[in-house]
């Protein structure tokens, strides 16, 4: 075994010794970091502008604070996976000095005019290709933060930007601690009728867990987090039941204690006033001129168009769904339905009328046949092959040694909780393109939701090829005592769009780093996430992994026919939820960044998304705080929700080619790989779309898809 680092967080090595970074390292390390990465730029900054070149200044940046910027992002993934007391206490107490760091990066006035200088050589000008780009790229950011600032106004851009630091990292524990105060104890099991027996049996080993319950006299414990959350509002016969969770679902982030209200005021007039030091209207106009849509009006136009398109269908669908409960409950047709109600009657209106249960599907999808399927289908398609490593991790009490999984022929890997899992990427000519953790499973300690996140990005070296390492982590269905972990359906499109965002960090063969892999336009990033949910409809694709975790058989064809029939159903309905999220997040940061402190939130948001909602009975409050997407970093999906709609209109028009050619031609795969997945930003996105398609985009593609355009 090797000796311990002294400094662990900087420890160089690919594999990360996880047990070694101890919270109490954090401050040390990364002040270590800080100082080191300051001393670079500062030699950067300090060169004779006759003698400076592109390589001594901009590209040497690239550089400079790299060993940081690893350090701090293994900070912040403990954070994310590993939340308690001593890491929120270490993090928290860095977070200002990193964000002081960064910003200071920008507001380095001779830096910015070496790099301006620089620039303006005529060996500069000259540059082609990625380099060109970096350039051009590097002096629009310098400008984006700042960097132009006239000495007046550079101290409060620095402290408002640590000041927003810290209140979008309050407002990501608020949620998480709001989310974990909450669990319901059930005594009697018929409270939970409807709900199926693996959700059942989850919540009685939940709670047992806990202490609530054994063998002879169990109990159910009933949480907020989605494996639990959503079979309790989709299935449970018990109105009163499903009241009660809903409403503490509403309660998360709004409790007294965990109040996000006065910070979402506060973090909306922050980066409007971020935006107006920049001498930008809004933070809109900031953030989307390097993006695909350019601009807010822009942005608001493509969510307001799709609105139109499908509000029609949106109505139509939600007054059906009332008409169709009146006929089971004998309710007045036009009765306004409870919002606790109308996942449970969509699930039952969709039995109905296709004669499928989602659950159906579940025992065809145990995680481990899912994964190997999405392993086989990636390989068949790029030219890669997955290699399972062993893997281990240390005993927090003891720091004894133990093996997470089984173990195997290849060397193990450490990992930070045993149910992780470590994978080796490899190109068909053995070169190791990179490596990836997986972690699937809910915990206390874990943030919710899915995500995928770059540990370190390699590329294309002088010495050869430096492999990247990467996660995907997701909050899943557990296994149970009786049963492997068995999904649903949108579970495994999870599991597809977090991998794709994954392959498109892996495959990156970019030689500038920054330019690599996932570090394109915001609203391209989603083109390969959620292009890989595509398969999980194909039937070639889905017997690669889809199959009885008892009996081996494929999804009989008739489930398959009614899971495709019923594929758009409420499409609508699911299409307007997310133009809402888009039309709230560009209508708060463009037209009322400054007086929502002073609104009603609900009251102010009612007004926002009029037209965009169903009307309800009782009226829910908005999802807006604990809309992590939006306010849990300083920047993050702020005015770039629409994102997710833009780019499925790209990933609905490029599988177009896929189908046409083959949903499994290597071929094909091969040209997304070459076209799309692994320029990373090295050429604009629009370009990057027409090497693929040989074309600009079809708008239309989406729609078309989904069943919505003859309905427009």
């Amino acid at each position: 075994m090797s000796e311990p680092q002294p400094h662990p967080f900087l420890d160089p090595s690919f594999h990360v010794a996880w047990s070694s970074l101890d919270p109490e390292l954090i401050e040390e390390d990364i002040t270590l970091a800080l100082t080191k990465a300051q001393k670079n730029i500062d030699a950067i900054a300090g060169q004779y502008a006759d003698a400076a070149t592109y390589e001594s200044t901009i590209l040497a940046l690239e550089d400079a604070a790299e060993e940081f910027s690893r350090a701090w992002g293994y900070a912040d993934h403990l954070s994310s996976v590993c939340e308690g007391p001593e890491i929120r206490k270490a993090y928290n107490a860095m977070l200002p000095k990193v964000s002081e760091f960064s910003t200071r990066i920008y507001l380095n006035e001779k830096l910015w005019q070496v790099f301006k200088t620089v620039a303006e050589k005529p060996e500069t000008k000259a540059l082609g290709g990625v380099h060109a780009r970096l350039v051009e790229d590097t002096l629009r950011s310098f400008k984006d933060h700042g960097a132009d600032l006239h000495n007046d106004r550079r101290e409060e851009f620095e402290k408002l930007a640590t000041e927003l630091s810290q209140l979008t990292q309050k407002y990501s524990e608020n949620v998480l601690d709001s989310t974990n105060a909450w669990e319901l104890i059930v005594d009697d099991e018929a409270e939970l009728a409807g709900i199926p027996d693996s959700a059942k049996e989850a919540m009685k080993e939940d709670a047992a867990a806990k202490g609530h319950g054994d063998e002879a006299s169990p109990k159910w414990r009933i949480t907020l987090h989605m494996p639990s959350y959503l079979p309790v509002m989709q299935y449970c016969e018990n109105g009163a039941l499903r009241r009660k969770v809903w409403e503490a679902s509403s309660q998360i982030g709004k409790t007294a204690e965990h109040d996000n209200t006065p910070l979402i005021g506060k973090i909306l007039k922050l980066r409007q006033r971020k935006a107006e030091l920049l001498d930008r209207k809004d933070f809109a106009e900031l953030t989307l001129g390097p993006r695909m849509v350019k601009n807010g009006k822009a942005a608001l136009g493509f969510v307001e168009t799709l609105h139109d398109k499908v509000e029609d269908a949106f109505r139509d669908e939600m007054a059906e769904l009332r008409v169709f409960k009146s006929g089971q409950t004998g309710d007045a047709p036009d009765a306004l339905m409870e919002p606790w109600d109308t996942t449970y009657w969509a699930e039952k209106r969709r039995q109905a009328e296709f004669s499928f249960d989602e659950e159906e599907l579940r025992p065809f999808f145990p995680l481990h046949h899912v994964i190997d399927g999405l392993f086989a289908l990636t390989e068949r398609l790029f030219g890669v092959s997955i290699v399972k490593r062993s893997t281990f991790y240390r005993d927090a009490k003891t720091g004894a040694e133990k093996h997470a999984d089984e173990p195997g022929d290849n060397e193990p890997v450490e990992v930070w909780h045993p149910e992780v899992r470590f994978y080796d990427l490899l190109d068909d000519d053995g070169t190791h393109l990179g490596s990836f953790y997986a972690d699937w499973f809910p915990r206390e300690s874990k943030r919710a939701g899915a995500w995928m996140n770059a540990l370190r990005t390699g590329g294309p070296r002088k010495k050869g090829f430096a492999p990247h390492l990467g996660l995907m982590a997701g909050n899943m269905t557990k296994p149970t005592a009786a049963k492997p972990a068995l999904m649903t359906h949108r579970e495994v499109e999870t599991i597809f769009h977090e991998f794709g965002h994954l392959l498109h960090h892996l495959l990156g063969t970019v030689e500038i780093r920054s330019l690599n892999g996932t570090n394109v336009a915001w609203d391209f990033v989603e083109l390969p996430s959620q292009i890989m949910e595509n398969w999980c409809w194909e039937r070639s694709a889905l017997d690669l992994f889809a199959r009885h975790y008892v009996t081996g058989e494929v999804i009989p064809d008739d489930l398959y026919n009614k899971m495709m029939a019923a594929r758009n159903y409420m499409q609508g309905t699911a299409t307007m939820r997310q133009l809402s999220f888009g039309k709230l997040d560009l209508d708060l940061h463009i037209n009322h960044a400054n007086d929502a402190a002073e609104r009603d939130l609900d009251e102010l948001i009612d007004e926002i998304l009029d037209g965009y909602t169903a009307e309800y009975a009782t009226k829910p409050p908005s999802i807006v705080r604990r809309f992590g997407h939006l306010f849990s970093g300083p920047t993050g999906y702020a005015c770039g929700y629409y994102s997710y709609k833009w780019a499925e209109v790209l990933e609905a028009d490029c599988f177009t080619r896929f189908q046409k050619e083959g949903v499994l031609n290597k071929e094909t795969g091969r040209a997304f790989r070459e076209c799309i997945l692994s320029k990373g930003d090295s050429e604009p996105p629009e370009k990057l779309f027409r090497d693929f398609m040989g074309r600009n985009p079809d708008s239309d593609a989406l729609l078309r898809r989904a069943g919505l355009l003859e309905k427009a």
